[in-house]
């Protein structure tokens, strides 16, 4: 039996509030109004939704953990940190709430093998194919 179309919507619109959510969190850590890294039951508990619905919400709408999309865009603020600032690496590392060792590895995991360092320097060498190949 098919959901109703009210039901979908409400799995959309708390798949995109989660988003949303991701983002303002995300950006609250970078200009220093955070100072830790949220959970998914954090997130949950800012949306007023138990951390469970909003799992299980997450993966019938997106196909996939809400900790997929919370590391890609983790990823994509690091990588914009890395090619917008000089902050050393460590620092970026702290900014996101990670020790040096652990971002590092959080960065060669879901940037194909490539250091928070050398990806700056591809970035700035102007080696494009390399950097859109991670973005």
């Amino acid at each position: 039996m098919p959901l109703p179309k009210k039901i979908l919507a409400r799995q959309h619109e708390i798949y995109a509030d989660y988003l949303r959510a991701v983002d303002q969190h995300l950006a609250d850590l970078v200009a220093g109004r955070a100072t830790e890294m949220f959970e998914i039951r954090d997130l949950a508990g800012v949306l007023c939704l138990h951390p469970t619905h909003l799992s299980n919400t997450i993966k019938l709408v997106a196909g996939h953990a809400p900790c997929h999309d919370y590391q890609l865009r983790i990823l994509a603020v690091a990588q914009g940190l890395l090619r917008d600032t000089d902050q050393p690496v460590a620092a970026i590392a702290a900014t996101l709430t990670y020790d040096p060792a652990n971002f590092t590895k959080f960065f060669k995991r879901f940037a194909n093998g490539i250091t928070p360092k050398q990806y700056r320097e591809q970035v700035r060498a102007g080696q494009p194919e390399m950097v859109e190949a991670l973005a």
